[in-house]
């Protein structure tokens, strides 16, 4: 028999850490992604009055962690990814009663009934999606009436040049604040954009990397670029750069959560942040 604590470090090892997918143990290893893990956890507390005592449906879940953060006070979270071993991983690593994990396809519906969650989170996930109104289409139907989206996704606005395309090469779209608000509101009747930012000390560690990729992955990521061309090519960046993610022993930071605010007036923006509701009526076409 294999001793759990063993099995859920093997599991670990095999999750690959990225910035897509995030593993608390191996992000305190560098400023950088220190820096990324509060803002994960900002964006889930930030949440908690949209999920305390409801139904919620953690839509792009990942490893987990912030499913069973909210699981603490919620009802029941049910967290979804597309991703086989990020499912595998959260259900070794986070487990509550009022808390189960479920893999769904990349490009189909979502296999709950309707109006099934009184909260949908949708954390890093909007820049992935290819047909970002089917998505949204989706996670209305499964609002009830009356039901909040909570989103977070990267601003735009301080990670890329005007026009050019991201330079993270799982991200098919990024949006600006405006382009975002006009998007939710073709799905959603009540729609609120704000913007992620904190400390100048703190966010000027992502404002730095950011700065520095952008330059760095010109100019195979200006609009005139093929997608396919794009994409190869900040592969093989990757691969000459290594890993992104640290993996040396955790360290102190003088940072905590408090350092990072969400609100209409944070600037400059590292993330948009919107809450949107569902309304009483079925989503525009």
């Amino acid at each position: 028999m294999i001793d759990h604590n063993m099995r859920s470090l093997e599991m670990q090892m095999e999750l690959e850490p990225t910035g897509e997918r995030m593993i608390l143990d191996r992000y305190q290893s560098s400023p950088e992604d220190y820096a990324i893990y509060l803002m994960h956890i900002a964006t889930y507390r930030f949440a908690e009055p949209y999920t305390q005592g409801k139904r919620v449906l953690d839509y792009g879940c990942g490893s987990g962690y912030g499913s069973a953060l909210i699981a603490e006070t919620a009802a029941r979270v049910t967290g979804v990814d597309v991703a086989e071993d990020a499912v595998a991983f959260a259900r070794d690593r986070f487990k509550r009663d009022n808390l189960d994990y479920r893999r769904v396809a990349p490009d189909g519906p979502l296999p709950f009934e309707d109006a099934a969650f009184d909260t949908v989170l949708s954390f890093q996930v909007l820049e992935h999606i290819a047909d970002p109104s089917l998505y949204l289409s989706e996670i209305r139907r499964v609002l009830t009436p009356g039901g909040r989206l909570v989103l977070a996704t990267p601003d735009r606005s301080t990670r890329l040049l005007p026009l050019q395309r991201p330079w993270n090469r799982w991200h098919v779209h990024e949006y600006g604040a405006a382009e975002l608000e006009r998007l939710l509101a073709r799905h959603f009747p009540r729609v609120e954009v704000m913007g992620m930012g904190g400390t100048p000390d703190l966010i000027d560690i992502e404002l730095r990397r950011a700065r520095r990729v952008k330059w760095l992955t010109l100019p195979f990521t200006l609009p005139l670029m093929p997608d396919r061309w794009r994409v190869c090519a900040l592969n093989l960046l990757h691969r000459l750069r290594g890993p992104g993610i640290a993996t040396g022993a955790p360290r102190e930071y003088p940072w905590t959560v408090s350092d990072v605010t969400i609100g209409k007036n944070a600037s400059p923006s590292v993330n948009l942040v919107a809450v949107a509701e569902s309304g009483q009526g079925k989503a525009n076409a």
